[in-house]
C-alpha cells in the first residue's frame, strides 16, 4: 500500500491526486473485509444496524451516484433508482435485500463501479474538479467536492464496518 498522495499515469496532476486517495481508500477497505465470510457480511448488531455486506453496496451505490451527478449533470433515472435506491438508503430493506452473497459479489459491485469511475476521470482536466453544479436545494458544489464526498463516505462506513467486525469477535 502506498501511503504517498501523488500524481497518477494517466491522469492530470490534480485528478490522479484524487485517483490516488480514491485508491487507498477502497484498499483500506477491501483489506478490512477480507475473509469476511457470508455470515459475517451480514450480522446484524441489534437488529437495526446494516450489515457489512449492505455497507459495501452502499458506498458503490454512493459512487456510482456521483458518477452520474459530477459526468452527465443529471439525478438517476427511474431504472437506475430502482437498481441502487436500497444500497443508497440502507436501513430495513437493506436488512431484508442485501444479504447472502459471498465477498466477491460486493468486491466485484465495488471494482465495476470503481472501473468506471477511473475511465470517467481520465477523460477530464484539473479544471473540471472546479466546475460547479447547484442542488435542488440551491447549495452549490463543485466537482472536487462530489469526489471527496465519496472518499469521506466510504471511510466513514468503513469506520462502521470496523466497529461491526469486532462486534463479531466479542
Amino acid at each position: 500500500m502506498d501511503y504517498r498522495i501523488k500524481e497518477q499515469t494517466g491522469f492530470s496532476p490534480r485528478v490522479g491526486e484524487l485517483v490516488s486517495m480514491l485508491n487507498y481508500t477502497r484498499a483500506v477497505t477491501v483489506t478490512d473485509v477480507e475473509g469476511l465470510s457470508t455470515e459475517e457480511l451480514d450480522y446484524l448488531a441489534e437488529g437495526q444496524s446494516n450489515s457489512i455486506g449492505a455497507l459495501l453496496m452502499h458506498v458503490a451505490a454512493i459512487e456510482f451516484v456521483h458518477q452520474v451527478i459530477a459526468f452527465e449533470n443529471r439525478d438517476l433515472t427511474e431504472q437506475e433508482l430502482e437498481q441502487w435506491i436500497v444500497p443508497l438508503e440502507l436501513g430495513d430493506k437493506a436488512r431484508s435485500e442485501i444479504r447472502n452473497q459471498p465477498l466477491d459479489y460486493y468486491l466485484d459491485e465495488l471494482k465495476k463501479v470503481r472501473d468506471k469511475t477511473l475511465s470517467l476521470l481520465e477523460s477530464v482536466d484539473d479544471s473540471w474538479l472546479y466546475e460547479e453544479g447547484q442542488y435542488d436545494n440551491g447549495v452549490v458544489y463543485n466537482k472536487y467536492y462530489l469526489w471527496f464526498h465519496v472518499v469521506e463516505d466510504e471511510t466513514s462506513h468503513r469506520g462502521q464496518i470496523r466497529i461491526l467486525k469486532r462486534m463479531l469477535k466479542s
